[in-house]
């Protein structure tokens, strides 16, 4: 995979999703629980349904929508990687369209000795030719 996706081509985008879930390696993020920020690109060529204005012929937001809420709201995972990686791997086992994923799990709770926004994984991967 090129290490810059923007040139792969036409992606779908989902900002600034917000959860509650129950990951990090501390007991009381997992007991208490906290927000969650997750963005995705989803890198699939688009011009058959630019053509069809079919739904068909594409990957719903939705679903993408749904498989993320499933996993940040789901079993508890210590690293943001751990929660990235589900994303990634679950959203290509349902969509082979999608050629490549960025997936980026953001915590604004954090204890760090100063003020943010939040602390974020970010992470790109391409679908293997051979899972097609």
């Amino acid at each position: 995979m090129a290490s810059d996706c923007s040139k792969l081509g036409d992606k779908l985008i989902l900002r600034g999703l917000m959860f509650h879930g129950y990951h990090g390696v501390k007991q009381e993020e997992k007991r208490l629980g906290q927000k969650f920020l997750i963005d995705v690109d989803a890198w699939m060529d688009l011009r058959t349904p630019g053509q069809s204005d079919n739904m068909s012929d594409t990957v719903s937001y939705t679903d993408i929508y749904r498989i993320v809420k499933n996993i940040v709201e789901g079993p508890s995972q210590n690293l943001l990687e751990s929660v990235a990686q589900l994303i990634a791997t679950t959203t290509f086992n349902n969509h082979s369209q999608i050629s490549a994923l960025r997936v980026v799990v953001g915590k604004p709770h954090v204890a760090v000795p100063g003020p943010l926004d939040y602390l974020a994984q970010c992470m790109d991967l391409a679908q293997k030719l051979e899972e097609k």
